[in-house]
């Protein structure tokens, strides 16, 4: 426990070095034992950011909703790549790495959709958002928060510009509360 340290993000899109370098997000059986080891090491709130980079996502949502997660944060970045044509080499030194920003925003938007939906806890969305517009998209998705990243590094107000357009967008329709939108996307 840290003072001041209001709970931990737990990325499991990282390889797991004792598994042959399978990611702990992968597999739900690597995913509940990571998860039962954090929760004896700490109380402190954890939230899961899963990966997109899997055949389904519900089952490891599940997993880490019915092993100690608090929320989970939907998602860690796409994995991508790039080729420099004049060396003919990959342009990054471990040949793949995260794809992030606003082409990734409607695999989020709908990763958040199901996740949301399958799971009775708080979901973070993440991936993409630069707008007002953006965020309120992945409240309707269902995301109780969200998290901004990429857009920091082009505009390091993001994030205050962001809450300001949600904010006037509720007075604007003069809904009450960010809760009155969440997941109205639902059918």
């Amino acid at each position: 426990q840290e003072p001041g340290l209001a709970g931990l993000e737990i990325n499991v899109s990282c390889p797991n070095v004792h598994a042959g370098g399978i990611e702990f997000g992968r597999d739900p059986v690597i995913l509940k034992k990571m998860l039962g080891d954090l929760r004896k090491a700490t109380t402190l709130p954890l939230w899961v950011k899963l990966s997109p980079n899997v055949a389904d996502i519900i089952p490891l949502a599940q997993t880490a909703a019915d092993n100690g997660a608090d929320a989970l944060t939907v998602m860690n970045t796409l994995i991508g790549m790039r080729i420099d044509v004049r060396t003919r080499r990959p342009v990054l030194a471990n040949v793949t790495g995260g794809l992030s920003g606003p082409a990734v925003m409607p695999v989020a938007l709908q990763l958040v959709y199901k996740v949301s939906r399958a799971v009775k806890m708080p979901v973070v969305g993440v991936g993409g958002i630069e707008t007002a517009a953006d965020a309120l998209e992945f409240f309707m998705a269902g995301a109780s928060a969200v998290q901004i990243g990429t857009a920091t590094f082009r505009d390091p107000a993001a994030a205050e510009r962001i809450v300001s357009g949600v904010s006037a967008y509720l007075v604007r329709n003069r809904i009450s509360s960010i809760q009155d939108i969440i997941g109205a996307a639902w059918s």
